[in-house]
């Protein structure tokens, strides 16, 4: 499956995840493994009526979606952009500090984390460049009690995540987990990591 289409399979998720795996499983390479789990984690998840209701957006906003991993770096301070989809192309391989808002609670409590509407929520930082976000989902990838990193979700129109939708990006951050080591993602990261250094 090819085109992503946020909150398209919320109905019935499971084929889907089921899908993902078995491609990230076959695809060799482990950037696109974890892109799997995102483009499944937008497609099972959210109220695709959200947009609809009183308040959920703003004058001038619209609904969009975006998601992606961020990795912890080798520095050991930062967190790593990869694996993203809806993201503008100069935030490629964006890397800001570990204890950064609502990414950096994550790495932290290592649990994860739904804001239904983040106006309710002061603390929310404005990671996307374009605009700042209305619903947002996070889940930590573990592995052995160990912070990998985290797959993050959010859209435009508030209230576009529930509860439900936290245990299914919970599930894929899980699988995520497992693609990242049976891939050998840390010498992935350590190569990768290496070429954002060089360039900035």
């Amino acid at each position: 499956m090819d085109t992503v289409v946020p909150t398209s399979l919320t109905h019935d998720p499971w084929p889907e995840l089921a899908r993902a795996v078995q491609t990230a499983n076959d695809s060799g390479d482990m950037e696109a493994a974890l892109r799997e789990c995102v483009h499944t984690t937008l497609r099972i998840t959210g109220d695709n009526k959200a947009a609809d209701r009183p308040g959920a957006l703003k004058a001038g906003e619209t609904q969009f979606f975006v998601g992606g991993v961020f990795l912890a770096a080798p520095d050991k301070a930062s967190h790593l952009l990869v694996a993203e989809w809806g993201f503008p192309p100069e935030q490629h391989r964006l890397n800001f500090p570990l204890d950064t808002g609502h990414p950096g609670w994550i790495w932290k409590n290592q649990h994860p984390l739904i804001l239904e509407n983040t106006d309710e929520h002061t603390e929310f930082k404005q990671i996307l460049k374009t605009a700042r976000m209305g619903s947002a989902m996070y889940a930590p990838i573990l592995w052995n009690g160990n912070f990998i990193g985290q797959i993050i979700t959010a859209a435009q129109a508030r209230n576009t995540y529930a509860l439900p939708d936290r245990e299914r990006i919970a599930a894929a951050a899980a699988i995520a987990a497992s693609l990242y080591m049976a891939m050998d993602g840390a010498a992935w990261l350590k190569n990768t990591w290496q070429e954002v250094v060089r360039k900035q």
